[in-house]
């Protein structure tokens, strides 16, 4: 299991979204937690998101998965695959010890194997990241966070940036942890063949929240009533949109966010929608209540796949939403709807008297039957 060696709590009031730094050592003795060969095996995969990229003199190429490594020249190049977590067991372990943040924050674990020279350019993202290097070393290079970079389209598949005068330049080593907040340009190479380990955290904006709930109130007819005024004036100025009217149309859509009971089920099912693939293998045969019952009276565990976004409303914790949907349990069985979303995987101790409510049972046999969770071998 990988143990961060400094204060989370600490790190969040000086660090987080305020400036970039490196972190010597955050993890002892790493360890890669999958191979290399395991790593290309999974961006041969249809299923899984993975690009290569490699700098040909002053030419880029990129290719989007499933890849092929039959002519990849000696260095210089890279291949990466998104959402590591959801397809590898022995990578997903490296995201346990960033859940001290928000897990409805949480977007992936993407994981690079860089040949010498290998990277992807300057460039700037919109997410907090941090990136673990694991075997090999890499160089890596952040600037100061300014508004006026000039992009450079070397490739349209690559958002790179001219230059910047960095604030870091470091050389990482196994455990050392590079953390980037958004808005802050950087460049990373490798100096030998080296594998790098990057947690995000991607916060929603605005405009994704207002579309995402849009939809929503369509989905669900909500406020299908149309503008309402028996007192309306005559007038003269046919043309204009008068101020009290305008102030009711603002109205009626500020309306549509003054239903605190709907406005948290959108956001439970918005936050636990996935932007990457899930390993999903429904069961089959389907497991019945009583077989649940029985496996975890003997001991046993089940066990939440990978990257499977789970969350509840502390108010309201006997509704779970998960991988986009609402489930719905009585209130006294709030504390076992609970342990789905905090915990990485569910015992007959942890769940206690409650998993002998036949509605609780039900509904972790059905998730279970969906593929959401599996028996721990």
């Amino acid at each position: 299991m990988y143990q961060l060696t400094f204060s989370f709590e600490e790190f969040l009031a000086e660090f987080w979204q305020k400036k970039p730094t490196i972190i010597k050592g955050g993890f002892k003795n790493f360890v890669d937690p999958i191979t290399p060969d395991e790593l290309a095996g999974l961006a041969m995969e249809e299923e899984v998101d993975s690009r290569y990229i490699a700098k040909l003199a002053d030419a880029w190429d990129v290719r989007h998965g499933p890849l092929t490594f039959d002519d990849t020249p000696e260095d210089n190049w890279s291949f990466i695959v998104q959402a590591a977590n959801h397809w590898h067991e022995g990578a997903a372990q490296l995201i346990t010890p960033f859940r001290q943040l928000p897990g409805w924050l949480l977007d992936d674990l993407m994981i690079s194997y860089s040949t010498p020279g290998g990277g992807v350019g300057p460039h700037i993202d919109q997410y907090d990241v941090f990136i673990t290097q694991g075997s090999g070393k890499r160089h890596w290079r952040v600037g100061p966070k300014k508004d006026d970079y000039e992009e450079e389209c070397r490739h349209p598949a690559l958002r790179q940036i001219k230059g910047f005068e960095p604030i870091i330049d470091d050389i990482l080593e196994p455990g050392d942890i590079l953390y980037i907040p958004p808005g802050f340009p950087h460049d990373g190479y490798a100096i030998e063949t080296s594998m790098s380990f990057s947690v995000g955290f991607r916060s929603p904006k605005k405009q994704e929240l207002l579309s995402s709930f849009a939809d929503f109130v369509i989905a669900n007819d909500i406020g299908d009533v149309h503008y309402h005024n028996p007192k309306l004036p005559a007038r003269t100025n046919n043309g204009a949109i008068l101020a009290e009217e305008a102030k009711d149309l603002e109205n009626m859509m500020r309306s549509l966010l003054d239903h605190p009971q709907l406005l948290k089920q959108w956001l439970g099912e918005h936050l636990t929608q996935n932007r990457h693939e899930l390993d999903i293998l429904p069961s089959e045969p389907p497991w019945q209540n009583s077989e649940t019952y029985q496996f975890l009276e003997d001991g046993e565990a089940f066990k939440r796949i990978g990257g499977l976004r789970a969350f509840y409303h502390p108010d309201q914790a006997h509704l779970v939403y998960i991988n986009g949907e609402q489930y719905q349990l009585p209130p006294e069985c709030a504390d076992a709807a609970k342990l789905l979303c905090d915990e990485e995987q569910i015992t007959y101790t942890q769940l206690g008297e409650q998993l002998d409510h036949p509605a609780f049972l039900a509904m972790l046999t059905q998730l279970i039957n969906l593929g959401y969770w599996y028996p721990v071998e």
